[in-house]
């Protein structure tokens, strides 16, 4: 139970009982355990949220109460009587939280423009000192503002007029939208946003319309936000990936500025996780995000920190993000650069803390990463994911959860350079890419090497068609007036002796794996090779000649792992090398 604050005088109707009646708040319980109220505190409750007169209640209730903030705790009492005192109440304004919680005392005396608030001062609302300055006929001009808050409680809605908040960037990144930006200039259904703090420790993203952000580099940099609207209000429980982002910055690195004291700050230490955080978006012609030369809330920037594979393997929780830097050894499928279209790409990566591990360990030297169609790759990394070549990359602020490594919206993939501060020595391969053979403990996505006897072939899959020598292009036809010979659609070549291509899936025994079934789809030189010795005069095989055959190491993609029955269904494929060439070690067998 707590009591209203007296105050401003209003309606009944709009205040749902007369001044120093009882209201009833109820609060969810991580929002509570973040509060950690006591007796004596004071919330400051901010909107959105809503007020239930129950008929024949004994007092109204307040819901949805997610954006809170402790204002004044029981150790300032004697501060609050102090400031109690001064009670001189002032017309009515027309703002919300001043009519349904009685706003009282507010003075423009004060260099800050304090508003009293039941006794309790919150810096930054200078919304009655605009107002006088209007009924004066004075140029409303609001003073850099501290607090997120404070400009959404006096600007709402709509968007803000004049209302300017300092504020850090602490990300940089693009995200997925419906449509299409109206200048064109960036990819359909793509914006840029910030991810910014204020002084108060408050987190907000700010989502850019039109060219508001275009090639600005103003991550770790102090701004100014003016022209901004509330486009949504989000809680933890709403938009867990935002969060786990907002939880690497968490606690600060400064000391942040304490509400209602003006400028006093407090310690950084036993804050509670931010639970609430604002959805912003830049006006076209009003937004300004102006950058503010050498000011403190800079201090507050916490830059990504990379961390080594093996690190990040040994660590597990539920929705963390993580940054490292890795090479890219194969990707599935193949990024193409124009494709602008988003849909899901398997990036298996590496760096030299899991290729110099020894066994026993546990842990597999390579890593697989899913790149979500949320995830928005810029053009510098399509390109270079497009030339088929093995690349090192950054990955900022990737999610790792249940296990996966995932980029999903606001991660961001960045070529390496050398301000990002890692030598590249540090993680950097200095010896070709060792993997991990099938066993146990393969996973689905991953690389393996895989080595066995064959037992069986899928004869109902295998099958076999001609392709231009030249070009190696597969769409021929036949020409009669060539006697027989093919013309290549491809590179309108007349082919006089095409090259034979396979389909061919074989079951294996592999050691490792005695009781499971080991289904693998060869690559055309593996087939060729097992094929060698079993092939016939008029091009077939006999089946029983390649029964037996050991077949191996090859590098294989794992496509699929079922339990009952006990199968893995592999692909063959070959590894990315630095000149864009394969770097797989290919097998020949033996002869017999």
């Amino acid at each position: 139970m707590c009591e209203q604050l007296s105050g401003l005088q209003a309606d009944s109707s709009s205040q749902g009982g007369a001044p120093g009646t009882g209201l009833k708040v109820l609060f969810a319980k991580e929002t509570a355990r973040c509060l950690r109220g006591l007796p004596q505190d004071i919330i400051r409750i901010y909107p959105p949220w809503q007020k239930l007169i129950i008929p024949n209640g004994s007092c109204p209730v307040i819901l949805n109460t997610y954006f809170c903030q402790k204002v004044v705790a029981k150790e300032d009492s004697k501060t609050a009587h102090a400031v109690h005192s001064w009670d001189t109440p002032l017309p009515r304004r027309s703002i919300i939280l001043a009519q349904m919680f009685r706003f009282k005392s507010l003075t423009n005396n004060s260099p800050e423009n304090q508003v009293m608030c039941g006794g309790h001062t919150t810096v930054g609302t200078d919304w009655t000192l605009r107002h006088e300055q209007a009924e004066l006929g004075f140029p409303a001009r609001a003073p850099l503002r501290d607090s997120l808050l404070d400009a959404v409680e006096s600007q709402g809605v709509a968007t803000w007029s004049g209302a300017g908040v300092r504020v850090v960037v602490q990300r940089v990144y693009s995200l997925r939208c419906r449509c299409q930006q109206a200048d064109g200039t960036d990819p359909p259904g793509v914006r840029v946003c910030l991810l910014v703090q204020d002084a108060l420790g408050l987190f907000s993203e700010v989502r850019s319309e039109g060219a508001v952000l275009k090639d600005r580099e103003l991550e770790g940099k102090s701004c100014r936000l003016a022209g901004m609207k509330v486009l949504q209000k989000v809680t933890r429980g709403r938009m867990t990936e935002l969060f786990s982002l907002i939880d690497t910055m968490w606690p600060p690195v400064a000391p942040l500025k304490a509400p209602g004291h003006g400028p006093a700050f407090e310690e950084k230490t036993h804050l509670p996780p931010p639970s609430f955080c604002y959805i912003l978006t830049a006006h076209p012609n009003l937004g300004q995000i102006d950058a503010i030369e050498e000011d403190s809330i800079s201090k507050l920037y916490q830059p990504p920190i990379p961390r080594f594979l093996r690190e990040i393997l040994q660590t597990d929780g539920p929705c963390t993000r993580c940054s490292f830097y890795a090479r890219v050894i194969y990707q599935r499928p193949q990024v193409n650069s124009l494709l602008l279209e988003p849909r899901e790409v398997w990036l298996v990566v590496t760096d030299a803390t899991l290729q110099a591990q020894g066994e026993g360990l546990g842990l597999p030297r390579t890593v697989p990463v899913c790149v979500a169609p949320s995830c928005v790759l810029g053009q510098e990394v399509r390109d270079a994911l497009s030339e088929a070549a093995s690349k090192s990359f950054f990955f900022r602020d990737a999610l790792r959860d249940q296990g996966q490594v995932v980029c999903v919206g606001r991660t961001v993939l960045l070529l390496p350079k050398p301000q990002l501060g890692v030598a590249s020595g540090a993680w950097e391969l200095t010896s070709p890419v060792r993997l991990d053979e099938l066993d146990s403990v393969t996973r689905v996505n991953s690389i393996c090497s895989v080595q066995g006897a064959v037992v069986a072939v899928d004869e109902s899959t295998a099958c076999s068609w001609p392709a231009c020598d030249l070009c190696g292009g597969e769409r021929l036809e036949r020409r009669p007036e060539d006697r027989g010979a093919f013309s290549c659609g491809d590179c309108s070549r007349v082919v006089t002796s095409p090259l034979l291509r396979r389909h061919l899936q074989v079951f294996l025994d592999c050691p490792l794996r005695p009781q499971c079934t080991v289904r693998v789809k060869l690559l055309q030189h593996s087939i060729s090779s097992l094929l060698r010795f079993a092939a016939c005069e008029d091009g077939s095989y006999e089946v029983r000649s390649v029964l037996g055959k050991e077949v191996g190491p090859i590098t294989c993609f794992v496509r699929s792992i079922t339990t009952r029955p006990a199968c893995v269904g592999l692909e063959e494929v070959e590894l990315l090398s630095e000149g864009g060439a394969s770097s797989a070690h290919r097998w020949q067998p033996q002869d017999p």
